[in-house]
């Protein structure tokens, strides 16, 4: 319904550690659904850079200033992922994305209590790194 905005355009950049050093590269990513959702509901993504996979332990998720692993998510039940509002999804990787296009890949999962199944949303987006 909502995939085409799971890595929100304009949004992906390089990441930099405290030291300066590129760590990874995030992106924007809005609820691939038409209604909030706990975060607790949200499954770890599959993320695919160039056709490799990332692995679980390398991704970050950022809602309203607190990161968090993915793992974590499945004990937050107090907070919401509303709708019209943008997490971010961060990919642990030394030296980021380098210069030039690359293909951004999120299989976003999301397990919704009336479902009986987990709704599966995917998009790729080519982006740019300058």
């Amino acid at each position: 319904m909502f995939d085409e905005m799971i890595i929100r355009e304009g949004s992906v950049r390089n990441v930099t550690g405290p030291d300066g050093e590129v760590v990874g590269f995030s992106f924007e990513a809005h609820i691939p659904y038409y209604r909030g959702l706990g975060l607790s509901m949200i499954e770890t993504p599959d993320v695919v850079v160039d056709g490799e996979a990332v692995p679980a332990e390398d991704l970050r998720f950022t809602y309203d200033g607190v990161t968090r692993t993915f793992a974590e998510l499945a004990d937050v039940s107090d907070v919401r992922w509303e709708l019209r509002t943008f997490a971010t999804i961060t990919v642990l990787r030394p030296g980021g994305l380098t210069p030039g296009e690359h293909d951004v890949h999120v299989n976003l999962r999301l397990r919704v209590s009336y479902l009986p199944f987990v709704s599966e949303n995917r998009f790729t987006r080519r982006v740019a790194v300058a």
